[in-house]
């Protein structure tokens, strides 16, 4: 992946690939982690929970409104990340806003040395805490990662005015693999929706939670054979299950797959037992995940726990990485 046109941040911040751009280019195993913005008006916990994660992860998400709920904004949670000395991957979701606040949204961004921007659709408001709010959709996320695309590699708007300098990102999706390995038909849907959103611009992709590795993986041989996976890399989703409605609640969401042993596993430990059950799991998952070929890395969802994320990726062998400067220290060094 090689660097795209656009001048420095103004604010002193790098303009060279952060942490998580450069492990995807040296093809090595990245790990990137969630964090949910709170409902409130003080940036501090994302940044505390980033400094957690910090020289363990190599970037982690700032949702936006996720579940369709009032939080603080992505972006002011990414800023928050890179003051922990954390790189953030900006979630951005075409629920909320027309062309004009979404192109606005990715210059801010862009202007603020967020480097990496990961574009969805996003959920109907109708599943969040204001369901009655009017739905934008004026875009999709195929259609804003094509717009995301030409703003950066033509530095033209979808006005076709001119942008002085052009922005600068990483630019990623999000895709459910298909949720029964034997399903032929979910899995050319799957492949399809993947392939249009890599067609468009997506360099990176985060899945759905992943349970069933080998189904996975014969997915992803789907991928590498149309040649997919050279041009984009593949995270996929992982989480420790921490209780009996978490488990049947994920049987229910779009893409998921939990194989009937892992269900008869978790389902059998006690309450008190499974949230130490549940990390051992996604431990081995992570584990198996990075044997397999065509994983370029694993995205660690646990928003409400990250603490526990260091000690899984501990218990999956996987070392510990160069902790990022802070974003003070990198406005000393401008």
């Amino acid at each position: 992946m090689t660097d795209k046109p656009g001048g420095p941040p103004e604010d002193g911040v790098s303009a060279e690939p952060d942490s998580f751009q450069r492990r995807l280019e040296a093809r090595e195993f990245a790990v990137t982690a969630e964090i949910g913005p709170p409902r409130g008006a003080d940036s501090s916990p994302v940044a505390e929970k980033a400094a957690l994660l910090r020289g363990w992860v190599d970037a982690v998400n700032l949702t936006d409104n996720q579940s369709a709920t009032v939080r603080l904004s992505s972006l002011a949670g990414s800023v928050a990340a890179m003051s922990a000395g954390v790189a953030p991957i900006m979630q951005l979701t075409c629920r909320d806003r027309n062309r004009i606040a979404l192109q606005s949204e990715l210059l801010s961004a862009s202007a603020l040395g967020v480097r990496n921007v990961l574009i969805m659709t996003g959920d109907h408001p109708r599943q969040g805490d204001h369901a009655d709010a009017r739905a934008v959709f004026d875009l999709d996320s195929t259609q804003l990662l094509e717009v995301a695309t030409a703003m950066r590699d033509q530095g033209r708007l979808m006005s076709g005015g001119e942008l002085s300098p052009p922005p600068r990102w990483l630019l990623g999706a999000v895709e459910n693999p298909p949720a029964q390995p034997d399903d032929a038909a979910a899995a050319d849907r799957a492949t399809a929706r993947l392939s249009g959103k890599i067609d468009a611009g997506a360099q990176f992709v985060q899945t759905q939670f992943v349970f069933d590795v080998p189904a996975f993986a014969a997915w992803l041989v789907r991928i590498r054979d149309l040649g997919l996976g050279e041009r984009c890399s593949i995270l996929a989703g992982v989480g420790p299950v921490r209780s009996h409605r978490a488990l049947a609640h994920l049987a229910t969401i779009p893409g998921v797959s939990i194989p009937e042993r892992i269900a008869d596993r978790l389902g059998a430990a006690s309450p008190g037992q499974l949230q130490a059950e549940g990390e051992k799991l996604c431990s081995e998952i992570i584990a198996q995940l990075a044997d397999v070929p065509g994983v370029a890395g694993v995205h660690v969802m646990a928003i409400g726990a990250e603490s526990s994320i260091p000690g899984i990726l501990q218990q999956a062998g996987l070392p510990a990485r160069s902790p990022q400067p802070t974003r003070q220290a990198l406005r000393g060094r401008s």
